[in-house]
């Protein structure tokens, strides 16, 4: 299946059906009256999340979605039948943007929502519905409401508890591959990612959602390379492990280039914990590697994480370094609900 995390979609809920003018006419019934009913209801736009999916591949080839009308009133007071609402199935992540990509409509966090994004437009009202004392013999019949229409865009962020940062060829797949069943492409050139990969790591009795994103390169936030396309899917991680190449020449320059980059795209990503692991540590002599990785904490002001995703030397500590930041950030989640629970 192919990955797809935005796309831009036509929406518009189904019009009410319009009221009808009838009287009754039936033989041996005198005063028969009015008996116009009225219209049925517009199908509505919903939107469901479901499980097992994480992409937004089937609305590339599909962009226009309208439900259905409500069907007009009959005579005998008979009301339209209602249109049939159209259920827009989305995964976990999905927000729903108004046509200027900033403004967020909806956020889908959780498995199961179901949300009436559109209305139908009520049907109308038939002649019956206006007979009364002083008026028994009515004509007024209603349209029926117009349904709701407007185009959206929907951007998914996928739900994973760290990210993978660096730039191309920083070992981030083979990180991935060594540390989870997923099966990244792996190659010696770069940009062998192209979209996100999602990974369960397993540390311990506990397990995580590891997301390996496609590399960024100096000027991204302009645009080059991939840019920060994919960088929304960090926005919900709570934690960064920002991989360097050991074997580059100026580490501290690629480890403050993507921090640039992170702090150009926004989101509170420069903020948010990171792991520093300096990658490929089998391919580096050893004084040479003392020395980056002393050149790296000064600068950082954080402790630096020496591994090999190619051997397996070093991965322990930096899952665990993980785990204990997702820890400490659900900790300072629960405490701050508590707290506000306490002022209420």
């Amino acid at each position: 299946m192919k990955f797809l995390d935005q796309c831009k979609i036509y929406l518009k809920s189904g019009d009410g059906g319009a009221g009808t003018a009838s009287f009754r006419r039936e033989k041996f019934i005198e005063f028969g009256g009015p008996d116009g009913g009225d219209g049925g209801r517009g199908g509505d736009i919903i939107f469901e999340v479901v499980d097992n999916l994480n992409t937004l591949i089937d609305y590339r080839y599909m962009q226009h979605f309208r439900a259905q009308n409500g069907r007009p009133g009959a005579g005998k007071v008979k009301t339209g039948h209602g249109g049939e609402h159209i259920v827009l199935k989305v995964p976990v992540g999905t927000q729903v943007m108004d046509e200027d990509k900033e403004t967020v409509l909806l956020d889908f966090t959780e498995a199961g929502q179901r949300i009436v994004f559109l209305r139908g437009g009520d049907g109308g009202f038939g002649n019956h519905h206006y007979k009364t004392s002083t008026n028994q013999a009515p004509t007024r019949k209603d349209q029926g409401w117009p349904g709701q229409e407007r185009w959206i865009w929907l951007r998914l962020k996928l739900i994973a508890d760290a990210g993978l940062v660096g730039l191309p060829n920083a070992g981030k797949s083979t990180f991935l591959a060594a540390t989870s069943r997923a099966k990244p492409k792996i190659a010696d050139y770069p940009f062998t990612t192209l979209k996100p990969q999602l990974g369960v790591v397993g540390v311990g009795d506990e397990e995580f959602v590891l997301a390996d994103l496609p590399g960024l390169i100096e000027g991204a936030s302009d645009g080059a390379g991939l840019g920060h396309r994919f960088l929304g899917h960090v926005e919900r991680c709570a934690v960064i492990l920002h991989l360097i190449d050991g074997t580059e020449e100026d580490i501290l320059g690629a480890y403050k280039l993507i921090r640039k980059e992170l702090k150009a795209y926004g989101g509170g990503l420069v903020d948010k914990p990171e792991v520093i692991g300096l990658n490929k540590a089998d391919a580096i002599p050893e004084d040479e590697l003392k020395a980056k990785v002393a050149k790296l904490k000064r600068s950082s002001k954080r402790p630096v994480y020496v591994l090999s995703g190619a051997t397996g030397a070093g991965v322990p500590p930096v899952l665990h370094a993980l785990r204990a930041e997702m820890t400490a950030k659900r900790a300072a989640r629960e405490e701050a609900s508590r707290a506000a629970f306490d002022t209420l």
